[in-house]
């Protein structure tokens, strides 16, 4: 994994903007091209392909940012070209609603749609700064003191291309799977960023929850962990700098799991929050 860049790319003209961009066709209409660079394994990322989604809804409705965004991943999305079509669910003063759902097509032509979203979207620099909250940033050792993927013993079977535009620094604590003794925990931590020194905004934020190695990995289970339902909260545009994500699961059942994410930001605000169902592939 590369470290942070030299050289500091910006909003709007960094490699994560150019993989989201969508070109419109039409009304509600826009083409997209999937880059490969955000596989792992042997899937397009989930936090990815919804930042996609989300630059199509931020162009759709009247407001810009996304305040709270609900994705179905249907099928498995596959890198190259898909359709965006998007819908105006409803517009007001201070939220706008609309739905969205990409598609591709397989051998035969015939449509497959792969995530289907319904999302709010507002201005975040209208909140007001009011804050009151028992949560607390994560408590995690300090970047140098952190490890990334280029530290494994072993690369991860499969693609590992995402990693290569990330900035991701793993607590030791939650690194027990990567040695073959997981904790059994169910907790991943980590600094996150993009490796070209891109800022976050509230759209990498997306990506943010759903860029880290799964929690199924601490406890005891490899191999791909596909998302059914994600759902996220951006709750304040983040201050520039690193970000800390902590990630728990409590409950394993029925091959199903739960992931909650945490994001805060350099200002030690707590910039997003999600809850993801995953499918855990059980062996043995």
């Amino acid at each position: 994994m590369p470290e942070a860049a030299s050289v500091q790319a910006t909003v709007g003209d960094s490699e994560f903007d150019r993989d989201t961009a969508v070109t419109r066709r039409g009304p509600g209409v826009y083409d997209v091209d999937l880059s490969a660079g955000w596989t792992i394994i042997s899937a397009v990322n989930g936090g990815y392909l919804l930042a996609v989604l989300g630059r199509a809804l931020a162009d759709t409705l009247p407001h810009a940012d996304p305040f709270t965004v609900s994705a179905h991943y249907l099928t498995a999305s596959q890198p190259g070209p898909a359709v965006i079509r998007t819908d105006v669910v409803r517009t007001g003063r201070t939220l706008s609603t609309g739905q969205a759902s990409l598609l591709q097509y397989d051998d035969e032509g015939r449509e497959i749609e792969r995530i289907r979203v319904l999302a709010s979207y507002g201005d975040l620099d209208s909140l007001p700064g009011d804050v009151r909250t028992t949560a607390k940033p994560p408590a995690i050792p300090p970047i140098e003191q952190c490890f990334g993927p280029q530290d494994a013993p072993a690369p991860v079977p499969g693609s590992s291309a995402i990693t290569d535009r990330l900035f991701l620094k793993l607590d030791p604590s939650t690194l027990g799977w990567a040695l073959g003794a997981p904790s059994g925990n169910g907790e991943m931590r980590a600094w996150f960023g993009l490796a070209d020194g891109r800022d976050p905004d509230p759209l990498s934020l997306l990506l943010a929850v759903d860029a880290l190695p799964p929690t199924a990995f601490e406890l005891g289970i490899s191999g791909w962990v596909p998302t059914v339902e994600l759902t996220v909260h951006v709750r304040c545009r983040p201050a520039p700098g690193p970000l800390r994500v902590s990630i728990t699961t409590r409950n394993l059942a029925g091959g199903f799991l739960e992931e909650d994410a945490e994001v805060w930001d350099s200002a030690d605000r707590l910039v997003a929050q999600s809850r993801q169902l995953a499918r855990a592939r059980l062996t043995g």
